[in-house]
């Protein structure tokens, strides 16, 4: 394996090209430092170009958003028989486009809030298109992650600006019911779960500053929740990535009510990977280092749905403890 040109894809034209620089150069680091040969390939609308004459034999995808995390760059890569990390071409499209996702959530019974999609059109008539859905309510882009664009309405004018404000980054806006709860996250390798991380914004919700600004936000790993409802947790977010489809490494984000419900929100098919970073913290709590967890994604490249590298045994990362529940468990299959 370590004798393959592994090329990190980073950066790309969506409103998260910041944070996507960040993960890039740290995944490449990492695997630089495992004896990788790497190349960080910073993706504009020239990457087909640059794909082929890099000619690298792997992709890891470190992109964030539009035309990286939404299925685009995935065909394209298909398109040139490169193997690449992360799930597939519909899984990432179904992912990322946050009312599709919600659909199937509820057709395969995983709990999320109710919701609503608000296009350019509609601005005219959104207090008629509102109607009794009621506020609080929460708003962000349809497709963009990071937090971009997001923000919580409690009245017609704020839900106007917040609106306008999601359209600015997207052709639709999705107006969610604002549940109080803990926001969690539970990290994702391979369908299961590997552990739950409970996030105490310092201020508001868990908005871009609280995420990538040093000291926005407490993280407490394992979430603090009882036993029986931390494993609730982890099979809610199984059950999340197996009704989209989603492969390799995922992040999924819940919220967790007082009176014992759990929401998912959504799922994320190319988690951040910044020191700040929720899947590397649910890793490190989890006993393994963010190097190993970089290899365990580069392992799972897929080209057309199947796995084509192997790590060989020698390589596997080690067995660590899941804390919640004391067991034994390996990033290895």
């Amino acid at each position: 394996m370590k004798d393959k040109h592994v090329g990190v894809l980073l950066g790309g034209l969506s409103a998260e090209k910041e944070i996507s620089i960040k993960s890039g150069e740290a995944m490449a680091k990492a695997l630089e430092e495992r004896g990788y040969r790497v190349t960080k390939i910073y993706v504009d609308r020239d990457v087909d170009r640059v794909l082929r004459q890099e000619n690298i034999d792997v992709a890891v995808i470190a992109l964030h958003g539009t035309l990286g995390e939404d299925g685009a760059i995935q065909g394209l890569l298909e398109t040139l028989g490169i193997p690449y990390t992360g799930s597939g071409i519909l899984a990432s499209a179904l992912a990322m486009d946050k009312a599709k996702a919600k659909e199937l959530f509820r057709l395969y019974n995983v709990p999320t809030p109710s919701y609503y999609v608000v296009a350019p059109r509609d601005m005219a008539r959104l207090e008629a298109v509102h109607g009794t859905f009621g506020f609080p309510a929460f708003v962000k882009p349809r497709s963009l992650g990071s937090s971009v664009g997001a923000g919580r309405a409690s009245n017609m004018a704020e839900l106007r600006e917040r609106c306008e404000d999601a359209l600015r980054f997207d052709t639709h806006a999705l107006v969610e019911r604002f549940v109080p709860g803990r926001e969690v996250a539970v990290g994702i390798l391979d369908g299961r779960a590997l552990g739950a991380i409970e996030i105490v914004p310092k201020a508001g919700f868990y908005d871009y500053n609280a995420k990538y600004q040093k000291g926005g936000s407490e993280y407490h790993f394992p979430a603090r929740l009882s036993p029986t409802r931390y494993k609730g947790v982890l099979t809610i977010a199984e059950r999340a990535v197996r009704a989209l489809g989603v492969t390799s490494a995922a992040r999924v984000d819940l919220l967790v009510t007082d009176d014992e419900n759990e929401y998912v929100l959504e799922v994320n098919t190319l988690p951040g990977m910044t020191p700040m970073s929720l899947l590397p913290k649910i890793a490190a709590g989890a006993g393994y280092d963010f190097g190993d967890l970089c290899e365990a994604i580069l392992e799972r490249a897929t080209l057309g749905g199947r796995q084509v590298f192997r790590i060989s045994d020698e390589e596997m990362p080690p067995a660590v403890v899941d804390k919640s529940d004391g067991k034994t468990h390996s990033l290895a299959r």
